[in-house]
């Protein structure tokens, strides 16, 4: 059973704790470390160098298997030697940190209530913690966001999205996002009237600025950090107006830059969206692509800047990639990615032309990671099945497969995570770690 307190090391003195604290942040992550929500640049993509090619009838091995993190959907992060995560327990959602070599649970920290929205409907953690020094921040599906040290699990400070900040989400499944940090600043996305974007201090919680310019509802998405026209900013998609009643009714949705500086609102665009919007943006350049569920499609706008003025302009909207919360990843010219009903796709950035279409029979819907040139598919439903596609093909051009054991009754939704030789996938209350490197 989880506890309701936070487990620190046996017989840790305090003076011992300090000199973790001290070595935690004076060790930088590893090159290969996954630190936050879809690795190192929020792109799903890992520096990962020198793993298999292919991999044995049955999957590569598995080195070893975690329990004890409670229900949820929350991904992992990796850095510096230790695993963290989010899960519900009975009486709360807590943050864990693992041992990398081995899975065991080094210590478990609470969050916030547990359960999902109001109707306790869709119970499980989402947010995926990211890791900064000596620090992990999460966030909970109440709007709970911590800053724990990461030697200890000890609070540093906390927030709360809704009450702090009177946030207001798209719709009804609970705070999603992972935060992101850069620099000084965290930076997440309450929602509401008085502004979708707030940058806090790290250290303290405090608030730095928020988007007076930018009140839309918040989205399921994470905020990205990109530098278009010489100016670093912030790039996410929110929700702004109910288009009608019904999960299916269409939305408008807003994607917008915002300089780091100040919170100002560089530019925004509109597109039409329904219910919930959740992958990550993707940028390239002066190029902003989304994509979200539920029949809404995708979108690529060019954000030009002059004269210190930026505009953006739709290039092209359709349906070829209407991905529900899988992700997609940019290889090359390509996404790839799964299509709601179409299957697996690779598109073509630039123009939004299908490259090419996979059988739907060749494996359902799910998400997607990359590393090393090649591309892990995970399967949300029945079996969870994993498959590893050779990335520098357009097309299925598979390298191997497998059942994960121990499958819950819920859909994997936890994306699959590459870090320093090992492939972690996620299942409730189940991590495994299996050995992916060449030997």
């Amino acid at each position: 059973m989880l506890s309701s307190r936070t487990s620190n090391p046996p017989l840790a003195s305090p003076k011992l704790v300090a000199v973790a604290i001290l070595l935690a942040a004076a060790s930088p992550a590893l090159a290969t470390d996954w630190p936050q929500w879809r690795g190192p640049d929020r792109d799903s993509i890992s520096k990962e160098t020198g793993l298999l090619r292919a991999w044995p009838a049955g999957g590569p091995a598995l080195a070893w298997k975690a329990r004890g993190i409670g229900s949820g959907y929350s991904g992992v992060s990796v850095a510096a030697g230790r695993i963290y995560t989010m899960g519900d327990g009975a009486d709360a959602s807590y943050l864990h940190a693992l041992d990398e070599k081995s899975g065991k649970v080094l210590w478990s920290t609470k969050v916030g209530e547990t359960g999902g929205e109001s109707s306790n409907k869709y119970p499980g953690t989402r947010c995926t913690p990211t890791v900064d020094g000596a620090r992990v921040y999460t966030l909970g599906q109440w709007g709970e966001l911590v800053c724990a040290e990461t030697a200890t699990g000890k609070i540093v400070w906390r927030r709360n999205l809704a009450k702090d900040f009177k946030g207001r989400m798209m719709s009804v499944w609970g705070y999603s996002e992972s935060p992101l940090i850069d620099g000084e600043m965290l930076l997440c996305c309450p929602g509401g009237t008085d502004g979708t974007m707030v940058a806090l201090n790290k250290l303290t919680g405090a608030v730095i600025w928020r988007t007076k310019d930018w009140t839309d509802k918040a989205s399921y998405s994470s905020v990205v950090v990109a530098t278009i026209g010489g100016v670093r900013q912030y790039v996410q998609i929110a929700d702004a107006t109910e288009g009608g009643r019904g999960r299916d009714a269409p939305t408008l949705n807003h994607v917008a830059g915002v300089r780091t500086t100040d919170g100002k609102v560089l530019w925004k665009a509109s597109r039409s969206g329904r219910t919930a919007v959740i992958p990550t943006p993707i940028v390239d350049g002066n190029l902003v692509y989304v994509t979200s569920g539920y029949g809404a499609g995708c979108n690529l706008f060019r954000i030009d800047a002059a004269g210190g003025q930026f505009t953006a302009t739709e290039v092209y909207a359709n349906k070829a990639m209407t991905n529900h919360h899988g992700g997609v990843v940019k290889i090359g010219e390509n996404l790839v990615g799964f299509n709601d009903g179409g299957g697996w796709t690779w598109q073509n950035f630039k123009t939004g032309e299908v490259a090419f279409k996979a059988e739907m029979t060749k494996l359902g819907k799910g998400s997607i990671t990359a590393a090393d040139g090649m591309l892990y598919l995970r399967l949300e439903s029945r079996a969870g099945t994993v498959v590893l596609l050779d990335g520098a093909t357009v097309g299925w051009n598979e390298k191997g497969r497998f059942d994960p054991p121990d499958r819950s009754d819920k859909n994997s939704w936890p994306h699959p995570v590459i870090a320093n030789g090992r492939l972690y996938l996620r299942d409730q209350d189940v991590l495994l770690a299996y050995d992916v490197r060449k030997s």
